[in-house]
């Protein structure tokens, strides 16, 4: 369950960048006035648009691997509206879309500023995703799932959280493993009581990055938070950009590399690695050879622009990965 957003890709300079007045490398939400201020700053700018949300991009390398998953969400009956929810049925996603009237709030859209140093940073507009109440959750489709996932960003909206936290009682009454990520910083900073609810006393799947796990802890060292992130989680995974991943189960450290690639842009490479990670663990793979799907698929993904990989591509990654027996 998570947000449903149409990504809006610009490519700029750091100057460019900070003349925005924007938090580089974070996720900022913005308001109808300042993201059609924001657009109108971007004139000019050349712009890709893609399907997105974080949770949505996770389940949607899930499907493409070959897996099968349900996305729970929210859009308006507006042209973008309708461009999400095509994407989905085009990708193979089974989806429970609440539909919002345009007249209250327009689908939501997320502008992704993208920097020469492959950093991403996200303005959002949650519009009618904002919205998404506990009317969109599918007891029947969470009781047949192998594992209920939680987008953090969801802490943003107490409708919308609420949503997240009803789904995650059904999940439990029903022994369905719980996952979550914790999504950026900002969200730990300012809508942390929601994360806090949706974590509750913990979860069988965690995913952070390396920020991400110190904001969490209060720790500056990885491996004090670690110590502090385990016992809130069955495995933990945090991911590390080009140094790879850290996994941890039943106490047991894995520490797997990642391929050496030049990074473009790092968009979309931490939804990427949860649905790979997803995708292998539910089909009988350990945490460790899971995590090694995680890191190649996600180093493919910030090779190039855009959130999400064409399904030719992940096919072949994965071949790659079954044929590669170096990580047990």
């Amino acid at each position: 369950m998570g947000n449903a957003l149409v990504d809006l890709e610009y490519q700029l300079s750091v100057a460019e960048l900070a003349a925005l007045g924007v938090e580089k490398g974070l996720m900022t939400l913005l308001d109808a006035t300042q993201r059609h201020d924001l657009v109108q700053r971007l004139h000019g700018h050349t712009t890709r648009r893609t399907g997105g949300g974080s949770a949505a991009n996770t389940v949607v390398a899930l499907t493409q691997l070959g897996g099968q998953a349900h996305y729970t969400c929210r859009v308006a009956d507006d042209e973008n509206g309708h461009f999400y929810a095509q994407d989905l049925e085009r990708l193979g996603v089974q989806a429970q879309l609440q539909t919002a009237d345009p007249a209250h709030a327009h689908t939501g859209t997320c502008l992704v500023l993208v920097t020469p140093d492959a950093e991403r940073t996200m303005c959002t507009y949650l519009g009618a995703t904002a919205l998404l109440d506990e009317g969109a959750v599918n007891a029947q489709a969470i009781a047949h799932s192998a594992v209920y996932y939680m987008e953090g960003y969801l802490a943003a909206s107490p409708t919308g959280c609420a949503a997240a936290l009803q789904g995650r009682a059904l999940a439990v009454q029903s022994g369905v493993a719980l996952a979550l990520t914790l999504s950026d910083i900002n969200m730990l900073r300012f809508c942390r009581q929601g994360i806090d609810a949706m974590w509750g006393e913990g979860v069988d799947y965690l995913f952070c990055n390396e920020a991400e796990a110190l904001e969490a802890t209060g720790q500056n060292q990885l491996d004090a938070a670690l110590a502090r992130l385990a016992p809130r989680a069955r495995t933990l995974c945090v991911t590390r950009g080009a140094a790879g991943s850290v996994v941890l189960q039943n106490g047991q450290r894995h520490d797997v590399p990642a391929p050496r690639i030049t990074p473009v842009d790092s968009n979309g490479a931490g939804d990427m690695f949860a649905g790979a990670f997803l995708y292998a663990i539910t089909h009988g793979a350990s945490a460790e050879r899971a995590a090694s799907l995680g890191n190649l698929t996600a180093a493919a993904v910030v090779a190039q622009h855009g959130n999400r990989l064409p399904t030719s591509l992940l096919i072949e990654l994965r071949r790659q990965w079954a044929g590669d027996l170096s990580v047990n």
